[in-house]
């Protein structure tokens, strides 16, 4: 029967009658589940500077799924011809020298002139969860208010110290929306120094002092690679200690060879929480991109680094063919296995498995 309420034995029980499109708020409208865009509307959306197209893109550039990365290298082609006008600064420094801090200041010196700003915050994951907190936007009170900024907090996910190829194509796609300035801070260990120096035009290197060891700081690859070293948290009682411990690293710098472009890198104090001595270490800056773009090696640069990540997307995706190949897939645990009973070397087991992947 249809309605069992109506039979004999439920005759004392009152049934109301029920409305015929039940919701909460009777003023609601149902939106129209949005289809995805397609390759043109991104890039006509990102070239108009639509955040909200240009996040999506970038969550694109991040998918891990075939069909987004195909979408995402098509809207970067089309996107390239509209890139390359922006200043790209890199900062680094070990974790807790206020680099999300100083950013948020150097980042509101750069609106008050008239910038528009994008800041691609690297954020460390676990390499047990993968997860990430993802919360640079919290260090960064004052730019995440700024309309003219746009900040893009981004999981390391265990790729290369937490910068590689897709924070390069982020960069791209900032730059066609428009973003005259492009900051790219980096984790603070392993390779990620040397990852971020390969995609940006200035490398600065925050440091502190009166923290112990002064000569902890001073380490011979990430000095090479800096273009300007800023000691922060230069205020109250500690000024004095910063302006010592700029005197020790402008001695350490004489002792390494001279950089390509014939910059001389510079070594300023600032305090990134007080907002002071910002202006200085920002017209070092442009003092370093008005010198290298008249000697010509500010376009070397940027001609070396297209090399480098050309190289480097072709080592990703050999390593992605490699370990994505059904037989190697399948015969890459046994092989595992022969290595750990000591039936192999690991050497004629990984000569085994490239043989295996040729054929």
């Amino acid at each position: 029967m249809e309605h069992p309420e109506n039979e004999e034995i439920y005759r004392g029980l009152k049934v109301n009658k029920g409305v015929s499109a039940p919701t909460v708020n009777p003023y609601f409208k149902r939106i129209p589940k949005q289809t995805g865009l397609s390759v043109p509307e991104y890039v006509d959306g990102i070239l108009r500077g639509n955040i909200t197209i240009l996040s999506q893109a970038v969550t694109l550039i991040e998918s891990s799924r075939q069909e987004h990365q195909q979408l995402a290298q098509e809207i970067i082609e089309k996107c390239l011809p509209h890139t390359g006008q922006s200043v790209r600064i890199g900062f680094t420094g070990v974790p807790g020298a206020g680099k999300s801090t100083s950013i948020d200041s150097f980042g509101m010196h750069t609106i008050k002139e008239g910038r528009k700003l994008a800041v691609l915050a690297i954020d460390p994951s676990s390499e047990r969860s993968k997860g990430s907190i993802l919360g640079d936007k919290t260090r960064m009170e004052a730019l995440s208010r700024e309309k003219n900024a746009f900040i893009r907090p981004s999981p390391t996910a265990g790729s290369l110290g937490g910068v590689a190829r897709k924070t390069r194509e982020t960069i791209i796609l900032c730059e066609a929306a428009g973003f005259d300035t492009v900051f790219v801070e980096t984790v603070g260990v392993g390779q990620s120094e040397t990852a971020v120096h390969s995609m940006v035009d200035f490398f600065l290197l925050i440091q502190l002092a009166g923290t112990g060891d002064e000569l902890q700081g001073i380490k011979r690859g990430i000095m090479e690679m800096a273009d300007g070293i800023a000691i922060n948290k230069a205020d109250g009682d500690n000024v004095e200690k910063a302006k010592m411990a700029a005197a020790g690293f402008r001695n350490a710098l004489h002792l390494f060879p001279p950089t390509e472009s014939g910059w001389i890198p510079k070594v300023l104090t600032y305090s990134g929480y007080y907002a002071t001595g910002i202006g200085e270490v920002w017209d070092m800056i442009n003092e370093y991109v008005s010198y290298t773009r008249n000697n010509g090696s500010f376009d070397r640069r940027r001609n070396e680094q297209a090399k480098y990540w050309m190289y480097e997307s072709i080592n990703e995706m050999l390593r992605n063919s490699f370990y994505h190949h059904p037989e190697i897939e399948m015969q890459l645990p046994l092989m595992e296995r022969k290595v750990l009973n000591n039936e192999i070397s690991s050497f004629v087991a990984a000569r085994q498995m490239i043989d295996l992947f040729r054929k």
